[in-house]
């Protein structure tokens, strides 16, 4: 048995969950493992495993879920903790993601991204808590992934002389266009984050997941998380009506809006290029690898507003398009 095991055990000993049946969950891209564990009557709650050691600190999820479900959201409910060792354990909110419910129910698809839609409009009209900004050079130096490991990845070769011109043009544009009162953005607002809960009222129907990296940022870029999705199509129809939907329910600009929300696509669809192609040949994901075609199509398109002309033609010369004999160079 391993010292993480005997920790997890121990915290588990002292908590009114001892004993119940544990069972694994899928867990996501970070060094976070999830267990559900069901008691005798069939009651269930999840264990969250984030080993500090791993750089995992569950200190900003538990303060961002509290502060979540002050503002009438289903974030899960925290019912035990160990900050130090990194143990919680969560309300079970199930195991009916976005994605899954959309693949059974088709029909439903509307109405999902209508109420994920409304729940950020309610969160972006909350008081906002204290958090550290997601400013335009974080976001800068944060969309050169896309150059020093998507880019890298594939040619072989670091470029930095490239990397700081692109950054310090980009930040400009982003300082230029994404502008207003920041909002508490989570950064991963998709549809395997989300889970469907009928059974609630409103917004309270969108579960909420994956926060702890919230940070201040601009309305439009959870948006962008939702309805440009990595990992599942959106249809065009349903993006152009959650914008629309977004904007009249909250009385944004709808010209600075829409240019926020393309500058940020670009922005946030570098970032995954970067991330995806580092999980496949630092991490030995390559299932990641296979999301990058529908992530540089979100990038590719968004390049051709007016407001990315400065760094467009800068960036359709140095990254490589994600022909298949590219993509096997980011696979372990």
């Amino acid at each position: 048995m391993t010292d993480r095991n005997q920790l997890c055990d121990s915290f588990l000993s002292a908590t009114p969950y001892a004993g119940w049946q544990r069972g694994p969950l899928a867990g996501d891209a970070s060094n976070r493992r999830y267990e559900r564990l069901t008691g005798p009557d069939g009651e269930t709650v999840v264990l969250m495993d984030a080993p500090p050691e791993k750089g995992e600190d569950i200190r900003p999820f538990i303060r961002v879920a509290e502060y979540l479900r002050k503002q009438g959201l289903s974030a899960p409910e925290i019912l035990e903790q160990d900050a130090e060792h990194g143990f919680l354990l969560l309300e079970d909110l199930g195991d009916d993601l976005y994605a899954r419910v959309i693949r059974r129910e088709p029909a439903l698809e509307k109405q999902l991204y209508e109420a994920a839609t409304d729940a950020l409009v309610t969160l972006h009209q909350a008081p906002m808590p204290d958090l550290e900004p997601y400013g335009p050079r974080m976001m800068a130096e944060m969309s050169a992934l896309a150059l020093s490991k998507y880019r890298a990845g594939i040619t072989g070769s670091q470029d930095p002389d490239l990397q700081a011109r692109f950054e310090d043009l980009f930040e400009d544009i982003l300082r230029a266009t994404v502008k207003g009162d920041p909002v508490l953005v989570q950064r991963d607002y998709h549809a395997e984050n989300l889970l469907w809960l009928p059974d609630r009222k409103g917004v309270a129907r969108v579960g909420l997941l994956d926060f702890q990296d919230a940070r201040a940022g601009h309305p439009a870029y959870d948006l962008v998380s939702l309805l440009q999705d990595a990992r599942r199509d959106v249809p065009a129809g349903i993006e152009m009506q959650m914008i629309d939907r977004y904007i009249a329910a909250s009385g944004a600009d709808e010209t600075g809006f829409r240019t926020a929300y393309t500058v940020l696509g670009v922005q946030r669809n570098m970032r995954i290029l970067g991330v995806f192609a580092r999980l496949g040949t630092d991490y030995g994901k390559p299932h990641y690898v296979d999301l990058i075609p529908r992530v540089w199509n979100h990038f590719i398109h968004g390049l051709e507003h007016p407001a990315l002309a400065r760094v467009g033609e800068l960036l359709r010369e140095n990254l490589p398009a994600p022909a298949p004999e590219n993509l096997d160079k980011l696979r372990p």
